[in-house]
């Protein structure tokens, strides 16, 4: 028969701990992993709580790192950040405090590099299409629209 492992109290408290010193987690994925180690209410409510004393579970942290990474390495905008960080339950304030570590210069510089970038790897010929090809692009990445409007003009005549 197939043996289920069990954890005590302390070492979930181990487990979780080299859990988030990994990489930032939010509540929610600690939550979950817990729930998968099959701890009881109880058990995941104190596992939590000592993670939050001890800083290895910090929300405001978690967005900052989330944010600063999918804007510098994947290159989203804010719309898609922010509708990912609510997906995983992240406060509204945490997620304003988060996109203050981004300047305006370079988010806007970053999507202009990323439009120009798409747009010269474009091969359609009629421009209406190579338009919206580069429109869909740039709004799945979750930039705004009248970024998108201005870039898909000025980049494709």
């Amino acid at each position: 028969m197939n043996q289920v492992k069990t954890y005590t109290v302390e070492e979930a408290k181990r487990t979780l701990e080299n859990y988030c010193v990994y990489q930032e987690r939010c509540h929610k994925e600690v939550r979950e992993k817990l729930i998968k180690m099959r701890m009881i209410p109880e058990a995941i409510d104190l596992v939590i709580v000592h993670l939050l004393e001890h800083d290895f579970l910090n929300e405001t942290r978690f967005a900052k790192a989330f944010t600063s990474g999918k804007f510098r390495v994947k290159k989203w905008g804010r719309k898609r950040i922010e509708m990912e960080l609510k997906k995983r339950d992240i406060s509204t304030y945490n997620i304003k405090e988060a996109f203050k570590d981004i300047s305006d210069s370079d988010y806007l510089n970053t999507f202009q590099e990323l439009a120009q970038k798409k747009a010269d790897t474009i091969t359609e010929t009629n421009v209406w299409k190579k338009r919206k090809k580069l429109a869909d692009y740039l709004l799945y990445r979750g930039w705004e629209s009248h970024l998108i409007y201005e870039a898909t003009n000025q980049l494709i005549k």
